[in-house]
């Protein structure tokens, strides 16, 4: 987490630097920052960071994530990941904020342009935190899991663990992964595409009216439609976030705190029974009465009777059928939804409230598969230390192949997007372009596809205890015999 989180800052330091770094270096040799070669030059180097900045950006994902599982019980994985929304809604927000305000000069001494100084904010509070979170949270001690695995630890070794954790994933997990899949072809065409949706949009009317316009004042229209574009996307940011705070009260829990532990639902008396490898912290699989999520986002009452009322209280605000996995079925046929009523969509104005729509199922999307494969891993974990069993799901292999599963999307999005601009796509300047619009209702039938993979995944873990202890001993006797 840490080296990721270190790659990432240079990442973004470097390019937003780029046209000095290049500029300097070669200024040494004389060459002159105007010529062709210099500004080839600054694009490779560009594109070197861009590529650094991918990969290491997974890493501080996959790491906290895995930061999350490894310290949080199983019971107190959705509230740990509803949490982690939380916090990324707020980031968006702030960020999307920051496109209306001149930052240059609020902090000229950050640097001259938006994209310096934004980059120094972020690293900022990348750096900040995770420096906090490395420092004051501390992970479970390894050595009581017993000793390392012995042999040839290098690179093939690693690529051989990713290999068989990958055909030993949990079929929960495993189902998880093949839902996001298809969700993210869904996602990637409205990310990349719903600025310049809205901007068609705006300038549509325009162009009609001045079929005749110059570049120049193709490019001002467009500015001016770019501006509408990212507004919406800060509509976007704001119910996302808005959701993200209310779903925890609203969705039940898929299992129960252990007996033990019921007198407190705060996250801080639980971890460290769960570090320590505590018997008591393996979940029931039975849902809750009222949701941890609930009573961990206010302080903790004085007195017993106080924390029986506000458990009270807050219980009237669950929907008793709507559990995490209905939630995130029915968030993507929300958006497959929305992405149908593009056909009726023509200003601007009904494509921000439709933007707004859409972060509903976005805050599920960065809430609902973490928190199922958080919970599924903490559990096998619990499960194979009971046992003696051992447990292939390691949370930052999972997490990493999980992050395959996201990604990989992007390529068959931007692959069937070519496709389309290519045959719908108009040329600049002209009215009525609705090649975008194809390409967003491509991703809402993704949608549709991942709704139907979301229905085949169990709904609470019933069922499923034995199913795990087989698995971690089964594995531990491959193991085994893998080592012989």
């Amino acid at each position: 987490m840490i080296g990721g989180a270190a790659a990432t800052l240079l990442s973004f330091l470097a390019l937003a630097w780029t046209r000095e770094i290049v500029h300097g270096f070669l200024g040494l040799f004389g060459a002159d920052p105007e010529s062709h070669s210099v500004k080839v030059v600054s694009i490779c180097f560009a594109i070197g960071w861009v590529c650094l900045l991918d990969v290491s950006i997974n890493v501080v994902q996959a790491g906290i994530r895995a930061f999350i599982v490894d310290n949080a019980p199983t019971h107190q994985q959705e509230d740990a990941n509803a949490w982690a929304g939380v916090i990324l809604g707020i980031g968006s927000v702030l960020g999307y904020l920051s496109g209306y305000v001149n930052l240059p000069k609020i902090l000229p001494f950050f640097g001259n342009t938006q994209f310096k100084v934004l980059s120094v904010i972020t690293c900022i509070a990348l750096g900040g935190t995770v420096l906090i979170s490395s420092v004051f949270i501390t992970e479970r001690n390894p050595r009581r899991d017993g000793p390392p695995p012995t042999g040839d630890m290098g690179v093939i070794a690693f690529f051989k663990q990713v290999y068989r954790s990958a055909r030993r994933l949990s079929p929960q997990i495993r189902k998880v992964c093949e839902v996001q899949f298809f969700n993210w072809i869904g996602w990637f065409p409205f990310l990349f595409y719903i600025t310049t949706y809205i901007g068609q949009l705006h300038v549509n009317p325009i162009f009609r009216a001045h079929p005749d316009m110059s570049p120049k004042e193709i490019d001002d229209a467009w500015e001016s439609a770019t501006r509408i574009g990212s507004f919406a996307l800060l509509i976007f940011a704001i119910t996302s976030f808005s959701s993200n705070m209310l779903l925890p009260f609203l969705v039940v829990p898929t299992y129960r705190a252990p007996p033990t532990l019921k007198g407190s639902n705060s996250f801080h008396s639980t971890r460290s029974a769960h570090r320590n490898g505590n018997q008591s912290a393996e979940p029931s699989g039975t849902p809750l009465p009222m949701s941890a999520s609930m009573t961990s986002f206010f302080p903790p009452p004085p007195d017993e009777a106080s924390h029986s009322r506000l458990t009270r209280l807050l219980s009237l605000a669950q929907i008793p059928w709507l559990t995490l996995r209905r939630a995130w079925f029915l968030s993507h046929l929300l958006f497959a939804l929305c992405m149908a009523l593009t056909f009726f969509i023509t200003t601007p104005l009904q494509a921000t409230i439709l933007s707004g729509v859409v972060g509903l199922s976005w805050a599920l999307s960065l809430w609902a598969p973490f928190a199922l494969i958080s919970a599924e891993i903490s559990k096998r974990d619990v499960a194979a230390r009971k046992t003696g069993g051992v447990n292939d799901d390691q949370a930052g292999v999972v997490l990493g192949l999980h992050n395959v599963a996201i990604s990989a999307p992007q390529i068959v999005a931007t692959l069937v997007s070519s496709v389309i601009f290519r045959i719908a796509q108009k040329p600049r300047g002209e009215p009525g372009d609705n090649s975008v619009g194809w390409v967003m209702r491509f991703g809402g039938l993704a949608a549709l596809v991942a709704a139907y993979m979301t229905s085949r995944l169990s709904e609470d873990g019933k069922g499923q205890d034995e199913e795990v202890k087989e698995t971690v001993e089964a594995n531990g006797e491959r193991r085994g015999s893998d080592a012989v």
